[in-house]
């Protein structure tokens, strides 16, 4: 069975960055097992294994567009330290969960200068080229259930 929207399908997978760096692998451990055509994986992945099958490798370089997006300078801010209540040591590299006028967003301290903090807004891969290496090892059709919830179901998949 080729891959295509309403599959149910299951790869290893090794990302790296352009210097090579390993940033995310299933190596060692399960596969990752999503539903494709629902936004589970990032679209430039998801896009570049459509019509592959169970058994086939392939490459993939998936542009920042296509990943988690440009750096957005426009989400780096600067807050004052206060903004932080309970927090007695605030440093660079830690996240907190921030309000914003879309909901809840995930930013980190990059820099703390006297009473004022900076905060980032972008995801920690935005803006890099996204280096995939990708096993598929089984593709099939997903249950109407799947379908209904949007996600797998069963072994590597969702539990309700």
């Amino acid at each position: 069975m080729q891959i295509a929207e309403r599959s149910v399908v299951s790869i290893h997978y090794k990302l790296t960055n352009d210097a090579g760096e390993t940033l995310d692998s299933s190596e060692g451990g399960e596969p990752l097992v999503y539903l494709q055509g629902f936004g589970n994986l990032i679209p430039g992945l998801e896009k570049a294994l459509v019509g592959k099958q169970a058994g086939d490798r392939l490459n993939v370089r998936v542009e920042p567009s296509e990943g988690y997006g440009d750096h957005d300078p426009k989400l780096i801010q600067q807050v004052p330290r206060r903004a932080f209540q309970g927090v007695s040591d605030v440093k660079a590299g830690m996240r907190f969960q921030a309000q914003g006028p879309n909901g809840p967003s995930s930013v980190v301290i990059t820099r703390v200068a006297g009473d004022m903090v900076t905060v980032d807004g972008n995801h920690p891969l935005a803006g890099q080229h996204l280096n995939f290496a990708v096993e598929i090892t089984d593709v099939r059709a997903a249950s109407e259930e799947e379908l209904a919830h949007g996600h797998v179901h069963g072994p590597g998949g969702h539990h309700h």
